[in-house]
């Protein structure tokens, strides 16, 4: 068993930048691949990024790759997605889930846990 925990989010100004982590309990958390997810309202939720366990691999959303970048470290069991030039459309509850296989999944399907999500709110 794996819990998550975000934190990070916050009310931020369009062109600024966020740090979210997310933190997880047990001694297991080097051997998941790591993703995040974000989902806003009466949207569904929606692909990130993706690390894998060893942190070598990194995979992202074509709408945040070069402006949002996925790390981790394993030593801190915690997973990073650092977001910079956000905008508006940004806006949503961002989650970061555990995956125990190597495929490299750009869907929710398939995660094996998650955590209860932390608010990012991006002001005009």
């Amino acid at each position: 068993q794996v819990q998550l925990v975000e934190s990070g989010g916050g009310l931020v100004q369009a062109g600024g930048s966020l740090k979210l982590s997310c933190t997880a309990s047990g001694r297991t958390f080097s051997v998941y691949a790591m993703g995040w997810f974000r989902q806003a309202p009466g949207k569904e939720r929606e692909f990130l990024a993706r690390i894998s366990s060893s942190g070598g691999s990194t995979y992202y959303a074509a709408s945040v790759k070069g402006r949002f970048t996925i790390s981790r470290d394993n030593a801190k069991n915690t997973v990073y997605l650092q977001m910079n030039s956000l905008k508006p459309e940004d806006t949503a509850v961002y989650y970061c889930a555990a995956d125990r296989t190597t495929v490299v999944r750009t869907t929710p399907w398939g995660y094996d846990y998650w955590g209860q999500g932390t608010q990012v709110t991006v002001s005009s």
